[in-house]
């Protein structure tokens, strides 16, 4: 009699951990869930509805908006119901459903950090002849071959699935059966676009560090109106290093306000003005250097460890528990919430965006 009592309360307590821990669960993911949709939300939000975002640079951060947008709407949810029923219900299509779009709209997110890299290469190091080209058609012709590039990445196992000897109506998740195939996806979803990213902000780094340089050392500042006129027009050309034109999007180079308050100096101030310039520069590049740490430690920190397992896994040389294989997917989908805060946060005119779209609401 004892002994059927304890293990009543043991089973009991089970249950009850069982279920504390799901709200748990549930509640947290949920939370990041709605914070993606309302975050992305309000970035597609004010691109749509100030004139001023109205850029190539950003109708990128808009479609990358779009595509985390669609990862909290259409993968999200379906996969907090999955974890925490621990079994999928809702049969076999769906299934095959949910996860090419889950395949699709994460390699799109991180193509779309591909593009952006690029974007932001070229209006830096071919700043002048690049905004000729940098226009809202070139910018619709990079986003689709994101997603074309994402499709042909994400459908192929549509045509083998149905086939697979191996059929459980209760479990939905990606297959490792094709060694190829597991290859030829994570080296197209992520480690190609890794390295190319890993190239362009190495790249865009120096460059920008060059030319802080180059503008700290200089010994006068022209007062002659013909070159400042020259020098406002090519800062809005390049969109890309000046206090006067804060509508670009790109927060790696962005100068201080201050910048456009300086004098012309007497000479008896020259020494102090080279030191004060030399410390401009230094604030500035230790800036671009944190802002470049911070998106790139965050998508590698989001993403890396998901694709290690998605490989290694797919390769045959270790098994990894469901419970941590929800884990680093999940940790990758907190690369769309992150996303609209990196990529607009540096920004004066998103935050002021923001600022009214708080108002209206």
């Amino acid at each position: 009699m004892n002994h059927t009592n304890f293990t009543s309360e043991a089973n009991m307590a089970i249950k009850f951990k069982t279920v504390t821990e799901n709200m748990l669960i549930t509640l947290t993911l949920s939370i990041i869930t709605t914070l993606t949709m309302l975050l992305n939300s309000s970035v597609i939000s004010a691109i749509c509805t100030t004139k001023k975002l109205h850029q190539p640079a950003n109708y990128l951060i808009c479609s990358l908006a779009v595509t985390d947008l669609l990862v909290a709407v259409l993968v999200m949810p379906l996969s907090i119901t999955y974890i925490i029923m621990e079994r999928w219900t809702l049969g076999h299509f769906l299934c095959e459903i949910w996860l090419s779009i889950d395949m699709t709209c994460c390699t799109c997110s991180i193509l779309h950090l591909c593009v952006i890299a690029l974007d932001r290469y070229w209006a830096i190091t071919d700043a002048i002849e690049y905004a000729r080209k940098r226009t809202a058609k070139r910018a619709g012709i990079m986003i689709t071959t994101v997603w074309t590039i994402s499709i042909f990445i994400s459908m192929p196992p549509l045509f083998w699935r149905n086939q697979s000897s191996y059929s459980n109506s209760t479990d939905c998740q990606i297959q490792h059966s094709h060694v190829i195939y597991t290859i030829y996806s994570t080296f197209g979803a992520f480690y190609i676009p890794l390295t190319l990213i890993l190239i362009l902000y190495y790249r865009i780094y120096h460059a920008a560090k060059s030319l802080y340089q180059k503008r700290g050392s200089s010994r006068h500042l022209s007062s002659r109106s013909t070159d400042s006129q020259n020098s406002f027009a090519s800062c809005k050309l390049t969109q890309t290093f000046c206090v006067s034109d804060f509508s670009t999007s790109d927060p790696t180079t962005e100068f201080d306000r201050m910048n456009s308050s300086v004098r012309t100096p007497s000479s008896d101030n020259d020494l102090d003005l080279a030191e004060d310039r030399q410390q401009i520069s230094s604030v500035r590049e230790r800036k671009a250097a944190r802002i470049l740490g911070l998106i790139l430690s965050a998508f590698i920190l989001s993403w890396l460890p998901f694709f290690i397992k998605e490989l290694i896994v797919g390769v045959g040389l270790i098994t990894v528990s469901t419970e941590l294989a929800h884990f680093l997917t999940w940790l990758g989908y907190v690369n769309s919430l992150i996303n609209p805060l990196l990529y607009t946060s540096f920004n004066e005119d998103f935050k002021l965006a923001f600022k009214k779209l708080v108002k209206c609401w």
